[in-house]
């Protein structure tokens, strides 16, 4: 069963939590409430970015403080223990990075959030830790507005893949 299911079929809490894991925004996961059951995935899934994107940019950043920067073993192990399971399947391509690639990692998201405010978001899914942390490159180069626009979409990605994990 996938977790859009359990959601549509959970007691409200349950329900609340488990929305929690997708996404830490609290108006995101009050929303979402609203509108279940939602019936089939595709519901589910719209229900998802429609309310995600309804979102002021203050709300989307209060979800990115859910999530661990990539890379960071540790803080996924002690605070992150929620969605770590998640994390770490989403995050696997950092699992064989070398030594000098996690440090990168860790210093690239220390001078992004510098800049921009929040930690830094990719749909790691799929993605090496030498591509990751060119995309964290890249985006160091954009400014905020366009910057906090990706990082929208991309954790509507990793959203997305949490509302389908069984």
């Amino acid at each position: 069963m996938e977790r859009w299911q359990r959601i549509d079929s959970a007691p409200e809490l349950e329900a609340r939590e488990l929305l929690q894991t997708s996404c830490g925004a609290a108006r995101w996961i009050d929303r979402m409430m609203t509108r279940r059951p939602f019936g089939t995935r595709e519901t589910a899934l719209g229900a998802a970015r429609d309310e995600w994107f309804a979102l002021s940019p203050n709300g989307w950043i209060e979800a990115f403080t859910h999530h661990p920067r990539i890379g960071d073993r540790e803080a996924l192990r002690r605070k992150y223990a929620a969605t770590r399971t998640l994390s770490e399947r989403e995050q696997a391509g950092v699992s064989e990075a070398s030594e000098a690639v996690l440090g990168a990692l860790l210093e690239g998201n220390r001078e992004y959030e510098a800049r921009f405010g929040y930690i830094f978001i990719v749909c790691a899914t799929g993605k090496s830790s030498e591509e990751m942390l060119g995309l964290l490159r890249t985006r160091l180069n954009n400014d905020p507005e366009t910057e906090i626009r990706i990082a929208a979409e991309e954790h509507a990605k990793i959203c997305a893949l949490r509302l389908c994990v069984t």
